[in-house]
């Protein structure tokens, strides 16, 4: 139990600068196996890295000790991974010193204004507009509200996080639906740019981890499209407007079936539509990276198949590793078809689909399982989980009781008993990530191969997919 209390302090040292001066060091000088292995030998430590430039005095100044919710979260990681003191200090090292970037993801959420919130409904606010106003609260109290921001703060330094490629636009294909969270991700990074900015290119990313701050590289839930029909070209001319916008990545599809493709939770996967394909073309043309994490099976594979650039599944999980894999797993042809292109797969934190024990040590199965079979070049964590606030549930109290509609579209998923415990979510909780490094050490990869999962093979894909030649 000291151990563990001792990590739970010294890990609020963890920012994105790297850790306090002197706080952890390396634990042996021994020289590191070939990199093309991926696995370090039970002496190997670390190769030679140069510390991080940058001091993380103000990070700790502001990060003193974590909050309940975080040290209780840690300690469940913890009593599962039964770290040595060895790889716990290699870990934390290496996470402090690497650029660390969730292949997709969401930056801390903050709380609703429940009596702002309750006031809108009492005037009479349509669903739809509660509905954005709840998430335009959850993405932008960080900026308005004193005690959200230092929330938002705590959480991004306790996670150690880089980067973030940020979900910001809504599920769909139209224009005016996906720009609202664009919108508010580019307010949020506007106004706090000093702490979280936008990154527009891979080499912003690199910059934001010497300087010591975080940033976001956004990512659409859908691909614009005008839905007039007149042409290819005109159908799609949304595309371009929204990578200048600042959007690297798109979903082709969701759940549901959609002009470009069939969605994960469709029963026929019918693969992608020769519209599809146009798609394809236009975003290796313009820079986006094309995501089937929801796309079904086949139109994941004919995704790969036709796409001239990398593609990934940003976030996902391994079905080989299950009997009964969940509906948004991707099966080893189709894996092996997006390493292929010199993608990724994201490894996802959400129990139902990770499936087995659904904690953090079967998501150190599922990075394994793509490290073993495809190479340790095409795997990364996507984590698709968030922090929230702590004073989400008491704000949320203030909210009067609402008639629920009917299931969103979007939503509607295979039936799946799958029981998710509090135990499975806590342990892969987002400000956990300093863990999942300290994981990836136990499994013995060298640190080479630990920085690539972490953000370097992200980083690369991210540079593939602007490569104009």
């Amino acid at each position: 139990m000291l151990r563990r209390r001792s990590f739970l302090q010294s890990a609020t040292l963890i920012g994105s600068a790297g850790l306090a001066t002197g706080s952890l060091t390396a634990a042996a000088n021994d020289p590191p196996v070939p990199a093309e292995s991926g696995k370090a030998s039970s002496e190997t430590t670390s190769s030679e890295i140069p510390s991080s430039e940058s001091a993380a005095s103000g990070t700790a100044a502001l990060t003193e000790r974590l909050n309940p919710r975080i040290a209780a979260d840690r300690e469940v990681a913890l009593s599962l991974l039964k770290p040595s003191a060895r790889e716990l200090e290699r870990g934390l090292r290496l996470h402090a010193e690497s650029v660390v970037f969730d292949s997709y993801g969401f930056s801390p959420r903050s709380s609703i204004d429940g009596a702002a919130l309750a006031a809108q409904i009492e005037a009479g606010a349509s669903d739809l507009e509660i509905k954005d106003l709840r998430e335009e609260m959850s993405m932008t109290r960080c900026v308005t509200d004193p005690v959200q921001q230092q929330e938002y703060r705590d959480a991004w330094r306790a996670s150690g996080v880089t980067c973030v490629f940020q979900n910001a636009g809504e599920e769909g294909q139209d224009p005016l639906r996906l720009i609202k969270r664009l919108a508010r991700f580019t307010f949020v990074t506007d106004m706090l740019r000093g702490f979280v900015s936008k990154a527009a290119v891979p080499d912003d990313i690199e910059e934001a981890k010497r300087q010591g701050r975080h940033c976001l590289y956004l990512t659409g839930n859908g691909v614009p499209l005008t839905q007039q029909w007149v042409s290819v070209p005109d159908e799609l001319r949304y595309l371009r407007i929204f990578y200048q916008l600042g959007i690297r990545m798109m979903h082709l599809t969701y759940q549901r079936r959609n002009m470009i493709g069939d969605g994960c939770g469709e029963p026929s996967d019918a693969g992608l539509s020769d519209f599809g394909h146009e798609v394809i073309a236009e975003m290796n043309r313009v820079g986006v990276i094309p995501d089937c994490a929801h796309s079904g099976w086949r139109t994941s594979l004919e995704a790969a198949r036709a796409s001239a650039k990398p593609v990934v599944a940003s976030h996902t999980v391994c079905a080989a590793l299950d009997s009964n894999p969940h509906a948004r797993s991707k099966p080893d042809e189709v894996i092996r078809a997006i390493c292929d292109t010199g993608g990724l797969v994201g490894i996802c934190c959400i129990p139902q689909f990770l499936r087995g024990p659904g904690d953090i040590t079967m998501l150190m199965k599922h990075i394994d399982h793509v490290v073993t079979r495809f190479g340790a070049d095409h795997v990364a964590i996507g984590t698709d989980v968030s922090y929230t606030a702590q004073d989400s549930s008491q704000e949320q109290r203030k909210v009067p009781s609402v008639r629920r509609g009917r299931t969103e579209f979007r939503t509607l998923w295979r039936p799946d008993e799958f029981a998710v415990t509090p135990t499975m979510s806590q342990s892969v909780a987002w400000t956990n990530w300093p863990l999942f490094t300290v994981g990836l050490v136990q499994l013995g990869y060298d640190d080479q191969t630990i920085r690539k999962i972490l953000g370097g093979n992200v980083l690369r894909v991210s540079r593939e997919a602007l490569r104009t030649a």
